[in-house]
């Protein structure tokens, strides 16, 4: 938490726009930093809550867990199941059975929890420490007025048209349309010990799954703590474009329709999952644990100006929109607000242009630009296939080098330089100490996978 006698300690003003996870915790880090604050949504605290689904599983690791700590704020790492561990399967063309491995997090654990369950408990402790909460619709007219009356003005939503006062930055966009649909559902009915998915980990599960199919998609299963069902287990899913899958999410229109379509996916393509997956059930007290959609990934300018001139900075997935697959937009969202709370507590200037830019350009250098990069590399790019090719092969041959490819989406700076075929082996041979061609040679095709003989399945 910053201390009460930092720069801040003043009656300067800050307002933040948006309260969902990264807009609430900015505020509330401002408010503990000295700022007199004043947060903004168009809903109330019980809607926030309850009238909403969750943005995603929001899994986040060290990194993030770290710039909690630095705000005073709970992690969750004594509340969630955690994650110490990531279990992929690769299936190629015709959907054959390629590539299997399982990476365990080094130093750390991954949690999975409902943003609205961190909204809402961060937006409490805003309340009861004084931060003013209001709840209307901003719009570009109305937030130009808002800005005039704030030292500081931090947008974290890109509802009523904010997110147009960012320009795109086009050398850092470099997909057109989103890549994948998404689905999404949280269920309970299944445990977390290590007779749970035991046929893809010692762990069982203590690790989350990871699916990836070259002609549909990728599916992803993990521990999670839902507001009100508690301990849990979210589904992810991403189909490709034209896909079968994709034609699958599209039909999804409850939670009970999207349970039962991944049920069906799991039949047809991922049987080796299915007992499992076929003991959860929906949260029946929650209409809203699931969500379909599609993210195009978008990274826009750190600052923007209103009618007036005032000028008003990007916070969140405002500034950089991230496909969820590999986990980056929660995180990133934290560590942003982390890294301008920090900064602005030890600023004694104005909160211009120059002020935004700095603080963005170290944010982009210091997490989002090697996050976007990463991300790419799980969305299986064509840009790094060969690279993709290598580090996945190489995963299932060593597994000092599976933790370390599960590691960058904990910790992915160390992925910037990976830029070539050349590159990726200087790294296999980096974190393993071998030479990455003999590794290479090690590898042999799974054939098939594993499956699951979890009997509670069936007596359920």
């Amino acid at each position: 938490m910053t201390s009460p006698t930092s720069a801040s300690r003043s009656t300067r003003t800050a307002t933040v726009v948006g309260a969902g996870q990264t807009g609430v915790t900015a505020a509330l880090g401002l408010l503990d930093a000295g700022f007199d604050v004043t947060l903004y949504s168009d809903r109330d605290q019980r809607s926030l809550c309850d009238d909403v689904p969750a943005t995603g599983t929001a899994l986040e690791f060290g990194e993030a867990q770290q710039a909690e700590v630095a705000l005073g704020l709970d992690t969750y790492t004594s509340r969630a199941p955690r994650h110490s561990g990531l279990s992929v399967r690769i299936a190629g063309p015709e959907n054959a059975e390629l590539i299997a491995f399982d990476g365990n997090f080094d130093g750390y654990v991954g949690v999975a929890v409902d943003t609205r369950l961190k909204a809402d408990e961060r937006l409490t402790a805003f309340l009861e420490r004084g931060g003013k909460f209001v709840v209307e619709p901003v719009t570009p007219e109305s937030l130009d007025d808002i800005a005039g009356r704030s030292d500081l003005t931090l947008v974290a939503t890109g509802r009523g048209g904010l997110s147009d006062l960012f320009a795109i930055d086009t050398d850092r966009t470099v997909y057109d349309a989103p890549q994948r649909t998404l689905l999404t559902v949280t269920v309970k009915g299944l445990g977390f010990d290590e007779g749970v998915f035991a046929h893809r980990s010692p762990a069982g599960g203590g690790h989350s799954l990871f699916s990836i199919f070259a002609e549909q998609g990728e599916a992803w299963w993990g521990p999670y703590l839902h507001k009100d069902a508690g301990p849990s287990w979210a589904f992810l899913g991403w189909a490709r474009p034209g896909s079968d899958w994709e034609t699958r999410f599209a039909a999804a229109d409850s939670a009970e329709s999207a349970l039962a379509i991944v049920k069906d996916l799991y039949r047809d393509y991922i049987d080796w999952d299915l007992p499992e997956v076929e003991t959860a059930e929906v949260i029946a007290e929650d209409p809203h644990s699931w969500l379909k959609g599609a993210v195009r990934p978008v990274v826009r300018a750190g600052f923007g100006r209103t009618a007036s001139g005032h000028v008003v900075g990007s916070l969140g997935d405002t500034s950089v929109a991230y496909d969820p697959i590999a986990g980056q937009g929660a995180q990133s969202g934290l560590i942003q607000a982390q890294r301008y709370v920090a900064a602005a507590a030890n600023h004694d200037g104005s909160f211009d242009e120059a002020w935004l830019t700095e603080q963005y350009e170290s944010f982009l250098a210091a997490r989002s630009d090697a996050a976007a990069k990463v991300t790419r590399l799980f969305l299986s790019d064509p840009e790094f296939a060969d690279i993709g090719g290598q580090f996945f092969a190489t995963a299932a041959v060593d597994p000092k080098f599976a933790s370390a490819l599960v590691g960058l989406l904990h910790r992915p700076q160390s992925f910037l330089d990976v830029d070539s075929a050349e590159d990726a082996g200087a790294y296999v041979a980096r974190v393993t100490g071998e030479d990455p061609a003999e590794l290479l040679s090690r590898f042999a095709p799974a054939g098939r996978f594993e499956r699951s003989s979890f009997a509670p399945a069936y007596a359920h």
